[in-house]
């Protein structure tokens, strides 16, 4: 028997934008969603300083425009044709030499009719500075080259700055802001979720997301346990590689990535993953399907295993035919904050789920609980 490619599985959606079109995604492959957005995306309050900045593009035209993200693109044309400089805006750009950061700001600009000549290969900020950095940031009669950078919500990781140095002439454009949610408590229940593993992967669609994310857990004291969890069994799911080498860079290991960085191709990498942790196995004569919390027995209808069953089978189903015993569970399952008796109560629900399979785990008297299994009857 097999599931779909990721029923029986938890994921957890740390976006604010696009996060209903992830949970359908998500869902339409089997997965149950747990949404708790770590990050909030603001519009630039204040015009005033939009204006400023978009008339001083159109007043000195660029040589070089420089787009990061497709939210900033799309803001920035929508707020200036608010403003009645949307036609000049397009004037001024169409005689720059135009850089998009990847292929999601680069589509965001053709969409708008501009022209766009390099996208970087990986969508880094780094790819754009070394770029510009092989280049002359003087004309032949000594002026500055002037470059436009459509920043992010977080000024495009010191990207200003980096062209500075080299001598670029920079106009910023800020479009918006990111900051931590309002109400932030589901964003403090989806970081306890990661932190207990009760769920399987969470997504990250920016890199501010994961640095949130962070920030939540430690002020939580949950980030040691987070970072446990994500270094083993919770996978990290991100859009692409800026946002992939901030995780990796906080320490988290179990990091996943697509080739391409979109949202769609972000949840196949994501489905892609899981297709390794469908594991069949034979106990008392029965076949046994197991895929995250559910469990087929036989031709029956699948189960769904509640989360304290489902860390109890796992644990004695990765050292099949060994004793594992009541107090490893105790400490392995619930951290240690349980006596016994809760063990033995949650291991004869798993047998009564487990239908005729069940009589496969074998109370071990004074030492605890195995499961009876031939591993060579196990496949993936």
């Amino acid at each position: 028997m097999s599931f779909g490619a990721l029923n029986g599985f938890t994921v957890a959606i740390t976006a604010d934008r696009r996060s209903e079109e992830q949970a359908e995604l998500l869902a339409r492959r089997g997965a149950a969603v747990v949404h708790g957005a770590v990050i909030r995306t603001l519009p630039l309050s204040d015009e005033a300083a939009l204006r400023s900045a978009t008339e001083a593009i159109i007043s000195r035209p660029p040589d070089i425009a420089v787009l990061c993200t497709s939210l900033g693109v799309r803001g920035w044309f929508s707020g200036a044709d608010g403003i009645g400089l949307g036609a000049d805006l397009t004037g001024a750009l169409c005689g720059a030499e135009v850089i998009a950061r990847g292929s999601k700001a680069a589509g965001a600009a053709l969409a708008l009719d501009i022209g766009v000549d390099w996208v970087t290969p990986e969508a880094t900020y780094r790819e754009v500075i070394d770029h510009l950095g092989t280049r002359s940031p003087q004309h032949p009669d000594g002026s500055a080259v002037r470059v436009a950078v459509q920043l992010d919500g977080k000024d495009s990781s010191g990207m200003v700055e980096s062209l500075e140095e080299l001598g670029y002439d920079v106009v910023a454009v800020r479009v918006y802001r990111w900051t931590l949610p309002d109400d932030l408590d589901p964003a403090e229940r989806l970081v306890a979720a990661v932190a207990d593993g009760t769920v399987d992967a969470v997504t990250f669609t920016s890199a501010h997301a994961v640095e949130n994310f962070v920030e939540l857990a430690r002020r939580a004291g949950a980030w040691d346990r987070v970072l446990r969890r994500t270094q083993r069994e919770v996978v990290v799911c991100c859009v692409g590689p800026v946002t992939a080498g901030t995780a990796r860079a906080v320490g988290m290991r179990s990091v996943v990535e697509p080739m391409s960085p979109r949202l769609g191709a972000m949840i196949q990498a994501l489905a892609s993953a899981f297709a390794e942790r469908s594991t069949t196995m034979e106990l008392n004569g029965v076949s046994v399907h197991v895929q995250g919390r559910l469990v087929a027995v036989g031709g029956a209808a699948p189960v769904r295993l509640t989360e304290r069953e489902r860390a109890v089978f796992d644990a004695l189903a990765k050292q099949p035919g060994a004793v594992v015993s009541k107090r490893s569970l105790v400490d392995r399952v619930w951290a240690g904050a349980v006596d016994e008796h809760v063990v033995e109560v949650t291991v004869a629900r798993l047998r009564k789920r487990l239908g005729p399979a069940g009589a496969s785990i074998d109370t071990v008297v004074r030492r605890g609980y195995r499961l009876d299994v031939d591993p060579t009857a196990i496949g993936l």
